[in-house]
C-alpha cells in the first residue's frame, strides 16, 4: 500500500525528492516549507521551489514560521501521517513533530555522515577538498543530523566540480535513494545504522564574509574556494581597471603552473598565489553576465600587475 506522507521541504534541492515520492505512488497530504521571503530586484514576496512545485501538483501547501506552538503541533499530527520526508526545510522539529507520524521522520542529508552535519555540507566539502561525499537517507531524531542511517549512496567529487554542479547531481540521486527508503519503510524492512562517534565535523552556513580570495593561500585552497562558492554567493577579489577598483566573481578555475608574488596575474587571467597559482577560466564582473576567461579579457583593457 502506499505510504500517506508529509513532504517538508524549501529550497530548489528538495523538489526532485518530492518529485519523486509523488511519481512513487505515495499519498502527499501536505508539504511544508518556509514561508514566502523578498527576493530579487523588486523584493516581491518569492514563495519557495517546494511550495511552488506542491501547488502545481495540487498538494496542500504550509508555511508556519516555527513548530513552537501546541496548534502548530497538533495540525501537523492530524495529517496522520505514516511518515514524513524532511528535505533541506530548514526549521528544526520538535519531539512532538518527530513522533507523530506513525513510521517516524526521514531525512536525506548531503554527506557521508557523520562528516558535514549541518547546513552547508556540499560547500563544505568542497572548500576542504573533499574527494567523496554521499547522500543518506537517515532516521531523525533531536539531534543535528544525527540520525541513525538507512540508505546511502557514495558520489565522487571532481577535481574542478563546483558546488553548483555537485548540488544538481545529488539532488538527483538522492531523490531516487529517499524513493528506495519508503519502499523499503513499506515493506518493513529499513534498517538503520548508527552513526559512527569518530569523524564528526559540522558544515556551518556559508558567510558572506568568507567569501573574499587571500591569493596568498596556496592554490589549492583557493582553487577550493572558488569551486565551494560558485555559483553562490562567489568568491571575489579586486581588479584596478580604468583607474577604479571592479569586483571580480571567480566562477571557475583549475589548478595551473607558475608562481610569483600572490596576486600576480599572467596573460591568460593565471594568478599566483602563495603557493602555485590557479587559471581562472570564467569570471563575473559586477553588474556584469558571467563570461569566459577570453571573452573578459578582451573587453577588460589593460591589467594591473596584480589581483587585490
Amino acid at each position: 500500500m502506499p505510504l500517506r506522507i508529509v513532504f517538508m521541504g524549501t529550497p530548489d534541492f528538495a523538489v526532485p525528492t518530492l518529485a519523486e515520492v509523488v511519481g512513487a505512488g505515495h499519498q502527499v497530504v501536505a508539504a511544508y516549507s518556509q514561508p514566502a521571503r523578498a527576493a530579487g530586484r523588486g523584493m516581491a514576496a518569492r514563495k519557495s521551489p517546494v511550495q511552488t512545485f506542491a501547488e502545481t501538483a495540487g498538494i496542500p501547501v504550509l508555511t508556519p514560521d516555527n513548530f513552537k506552538t501546541v496548534d502548530a503541533q497538533a495540525a501537523f499530527a492530524a495529517h496522520a501521517a505514516d511518515a514524513a520526508v524532511v528535505v533541506a526545510y530548514g526549521l528544526l522539529l520538535p519531539a512532538a513533530v518527530l513522533t507523530a507520524p506513525r513510521l517516524g521522520c526521514f531525512n536525506l542529508h548531503a554527506s557521508k555522515l557523520p562528516r558535514w552535519r549541518g547546513a552547508a555540507p556540499i560547500q563544505r566539502a568542497i572548500m576542504a577538498g573533499d574527494t567523496e561525499t554521499a547522500v543518506m537517507a537517515m532516521r531523525m531524531q533531536q539531534g543535528l543530523d544525527t540520525g541513525p542511517v538507512c540508505l546511502a549512496e557514495q558520489i565522487a567529487i571532481g577535481a574542478d566540480q563546483t558546488a553548483g554542479e555537485l548540488h544538481d547531481v545529488l539532488a538527483q540521486r538522492g531523490a531516487s535513494l529517499m524513493v528506495r527508503a519508503l519502499a523499503a519503510l513499506e515493506r518493513g524492512s529499513l534498517d538503520c545504522t548508527p552513526q559512527a562517534d569518530d569523524g564528526v565535523t559540522y558544515a556551518k552556513k556559508i558567510e558572506k564574509t568568507e567569501s573574499r580570495i587571500d591569493w596568498g593561500k596556496s592554490a589549492e585552497e583557493v582553487h577550493n574556494l572558488i569551486r565551494g562558492m560558485s555559483p553562490f554567493p562567489g568568491a571575489w577579489f579586486e581588479l584596478e581597471l580604468n583607474g577604479a577598483p571592479v569586483r571580480i566573481k571567480a566562477l571557475r578555475s583549475s589548478l595551473a603552473g607558475g608562481h610569483g608574488t600572490p596576486g600576480t596575474i599572467f596573460p591568460d587571467l593565471t594568478i599566483a598565489c602563495g603557493t602555485g597559482a590557479v587559471k581562472l577560466t570564467s569570471v563575473q564582473r559586477e553588474g556584469k553576465s558571467a563570461m569566459d576567461a577570453a571573452t573578459f579579457l578582451r573587453g577588460a583593457g589593460p591589467l594591473p600587475e596584480r589581483a587585490i
